[in-house]
């Protein structure tokens, strides 16, 4: 695709975000439903060009984790739906008054939501986030330029097939769903820089997809990056639930971000716990460190590198710390700001722990996977941000939107 072809598509993209931008609730919310059966009318459909990418990515030498994030099922189809389903039945950020107030003068000041207009969203595998992004999207009055990788291209193309076919069919301008199927990396780069044409750009992939769009993209970025989650096992910690939450946080999807991938014990529970979560995680391998590996002989030793990693597969670091200033310094040293877990029976340790671990999103006895829009009532996700402007955490529908002030005057003149 040349460049021309690429810069067309924004042009259409930024057409069709103006007309949506003043679309009713009842339009949009219309599109999202029959988006919805259409993706479950047509499942086989998609489930064949799925299994076109799987052969693909496995000829190609994909791992398993990489497969499994490549793969649709019809449960997944399902509720990739149901996602759609829910966000329609949210309300409507367009045109909410966050604020107001009045001027000694007379002036009244409103800030009001508005939609951004172009979100870009540049993604590796996953088929499944090319709904949920075009569907909060759309909700929020944007237009979706969607650019996947070539291990899903089919997947994808069938998926935007639905949404466009779902917005023509309610009246709404196809093009607020556009696909951009070149893979090559200069088509990536000349996305990332659709200055005019896309407002805000969300990465969601790979350290280097994440490296290269910090490179090159010439758009406002929010970055979704690295998860490099923690479970910290606190002193006063029930361990029958601190087992099921570790277990949980590292094996139920491994190979997604809110995936745990540090644990840190408390020295006082250490002997204890650790050999019941070598155990539980028979199937995930453990690095520790010398404290670690006096209790558990046989994992492998840790390494700085290790600590700093977000594996996505069967691979756990773990650590035992003095106390919870030691964890805390441990997750400032090596997390990456996504989401961070404490389990304990201590309301002040949870407390310091909310307060001083600085991460996106912070989480009291309870699984890391949580960390999802979905599972937090956003209906869906666009992406986890890691950074703290403009969103930060799961962004749903207000993260897709900015607000602009509204100034309401009886012929006031300034002096």
């Amino acid at each position: 695709m040349a460049r021309a072809d690429i810069e067309e598509l924004g042009r259409r993209a930024k057409s069709a975000a103006r007309e949506l931008a003043t679309a009713g609730g009842a339009a949009k919310d219309g599109a999202l439903r029959v988006a919805a059966e259409l993706l479950e009318e047509r499942c086989g459909e998609i489930l064949e060009h799925n299994r076109t990418d799987l052969d693909r990515a496995r000829r190609d030498g994909a791992t398993d984790v990489g497969v499994d994030r490549l793969r649709l099922t019809p449960e997944r189809v399902a509720t990739m739906a149901d996602s759609l389903r829910q966000v329609a039945e949210l309300a409507d950020p367009v045109g909410e008054v966050v604020e107001g107030w009045v001027r000694p003068n007379g002036l009244r000041v409103e800030r009001i939501r508005v939609p951004l207009g172009v979100v870009g969203v540049i993604y590796e595998n996953r088929p499944n986030v090319t709904s949920d992004a075009a569907g909060l999207s759309l909700k929020a009055g944007n237009a979706t330029m969607l650019r996947g990788s070539s291990s899903a291209a089919d997947s994808n193309a069938s998926i935007v097939g639905c949404l466009r076919d779902a917005l023509a069919k309610v009246g709404l301008p196809e093009d607020a769903v556009v696909n951009v199927a070149d893979t090559s990396r200069e088509a990536a780069v000349q996305f990332m820089q659709l200055d005019g044409m896309i407002d805000c750009l969300v990465p969601r992939g790979s350290h280097s997809l994440i490296a290269t769009v910090r490179e090159h993209a010439t758009v406002p970025v929010v970055i979704d990056g690295d998860g490099n989650c923690h479970v910290y096992v606190d002193a006063a910690a029930e361990l029958d639930m601190a087992l099921a939450i570790v277990e949980n946080a590292k094996t139920q999807r491994p190979g997604v971000c809110n995936a745990a991938e540090s644990l840190l014990v408390h020295e006082s529970v250490a002997a204890e716990f650790l050999p019941r979560a070598e155990r539980a995680l028979s199937g995930v391998e453990l690095r520790g460190d010398e404290a670690s590996r006096a209790i558990l002989p046989t994992i492998v030793a840790a390494t700085e590198e290790d600590y700093a990693t977000e594996f996505l597969g069967p691979v756990l670091s773990v650590a035992v710390v003095a106390d919870l200033d030691a964890a805390i310094d441990h997750i400032a040293r090596y997390g990456s700001g996504h989401s961070e877990a404490i389990v304990t029976t201590d309301l002040r340790a949870a407390e310091r722990f909310c307060r001083e671990v600085d991460a996106a999103a912070i989480v009291v006895n309870a699984s890391t996977r949580f960390v999802d829009g979905g599972e937090l009532g956003l209906g869906s996700e666009i992406g986890i941000s890691t950074q703290k402007l403009h969103a930060r955490g799961p962004m749903g529908l207000r993260e897709l939107t900015c607000v602009k002030y509204v100034v309401h005057g009886q012929g006031q003149v300034r002096r």
